[in-house]
C-alpha cells in the first residue's frame, strides 16, 4: 500500500451490538454505500474470518464485480477485510467503540487500496474518489441505523 490511507469516523446513536450486527450483514452493505449496486455473502454460516463477499460496484460509467475476504472479525468491535481479485483491491478495518455508557457508538474506518497490473495507475484516482465518498457513505450508515435499520 502506498499513499495515505483514508480514515474517517462517525458517531451513531445506536448500541455497538446493533451497529456491528448491521455491518456484519454483508448483503446489506448496498443499503448504505452509494456506489455499491449489490453485495452477496458467499457460503453459508455466520460471518467470520475467511468469509467472502462478492460486490458489484459502480466505478464511473462501469460496473465492476470484485470479491473480498474477512480478515479480522471480533464482534462487536472489529471487522477487517481485504480484496482478493481485480485490479484495485480494498484493504480496510472498521472499529466500533461504545460511547455514552454503551448507548451509542463511534464507527471508525481505515481504508486503503492495492493496485495490481494496470490498477497501479488508477490508485491516485480511486483514493481521491474514495476520500469524497467515504463520508457520504458513513452519513448514510448513520441515517439508516438511527432510523431503525
Amino acid at each position: 500500500m502506498t499513499g495515505a490511507p483514508i480514515t474517517a469516523s462517525i458517531e451513531i446513536a445506536r448500541r455497538p451490538d446493533d451497529v456491528f450486527a448491521y455491518l456484519d450483514d454483508l448483503a446489506r452493505h448496498s443499503e448504505w454505500q452509494e456506489q455499491l449496486i449489490s453485495a452477496q455473502k458467499l457460503g453459508d454460516g455466520p460471518t467470520q474470518v475467511g468469509t467472502k463477499s462478492a460486490e458489484t460496484r459502480r466505478m464511473g460509467k462501469r460496473e465492476q464485480t470484485t470479491t473480498y475476504a474477512v480478515t479480522e472479525h471480533d464482534p462487536p468491535r472489529v471487522f477487517g477485510f481485504h480484496g482478493t481479485d481485480g485490479p484495485i483491491r480494498a484493504v480496510g478495518r472498521v472499529t466500533v467503540e461504545p460511547l455514552g455508557g454503551g448507548s451509542s457508538s463511534r464507527v471508525s474506518l481505515v481504508l486503503d487500496f492495492e493496485g495490481h497490473g494496470f490498477g497501479k495507475l488508477l490508485l491516485p484516482l480511486v483514493r481521491s474518489q474514495s476520500r469524497k465518498q467515504v463520508p457520504k457513505d458513513q452519513q448514510l450508515l448513520k441515517e439508516r441505523l438511527e432510523s431503525g435499520a
